[in-house]
């Protein structure tokens, strides 16, 4: 297994060890920081296995399908505890993990015909956007309780905007033309 491919499973190993110190947080609240700070390598090993496997032509099949995976199990994990917490509206929650799924669909059946559906400048911002609230969210400070809210609203908008321009760019696929 390449270098860039174990980067990615440890963000996968990480989302269980961010998921209990989340949970623990009503118990023991420093252990936010721990949680933040597992957040915050787990967010930063997403842009280097990626850039690691393209500079050193490591790109494999198993990076592709892993990559956007551990992404999404991090993402969902956090923003569910996090909502467990009460730090986030569920409706928030909802709109990510519902287009995350639908996306995740939707590259099985573009997989299915061959086709990789790589990821749009929005869907990128929607992603670091989204990093970013969840780290707000998780040192849970409170003069950051306003920018959360804008994050949670600009998270939202271009979830919904990526989601849209996904499936209107590979319409195609839905059609059966791709």
């Amino acid at each position: 297994m390449n270098l860039p491919n174990r980067i990615t499973l440890v963000r996968v190993l990480l989302v269980p060890v961010l998921a209990a110190l989340l949970l623990l947080c009503p118990l023991f609240p420093y252990l936010k920081w721990a949680a933040l700070g597992v957040f915050i390598l787990a967010s930063v090993t997403d842009f280097i296995d990626g850039n690691l496997a393209r500079k050193m032509g490591l790109v494999t099949n198993f990076g592709k399908f892993m990559d956007p995976l551990a992404d999404k199990l991090l993402v969902c994990t956090a923003l569910i505890c996090l909502q467990q917490l009460d730090r986030i509206h569920p409706v928030v929650v909802l709109v990510i993990v519902a287009r995350e799924f639908i996306i995740s669909g939707f590259r099985l059946i573009a997989a299915e015909k061959g086709v990789v559906l790589a990821a749009s400048k929005i869907a990128k911002a929607k992603t670091t956007v989204q990093m970013i609230m969840i780290g707000v969210l998780i040192g849970d400070l409170p003069f950051l309780q306003i920018p959360a809210y804008v994050l949670m609203g600009l998270a939202v908008l271009l979830t919904v905007w990526s989601l849209i321009d996904y499936l209107v760019r590979n319409r195609g696929l839905l059609k059966g033309e791709m």
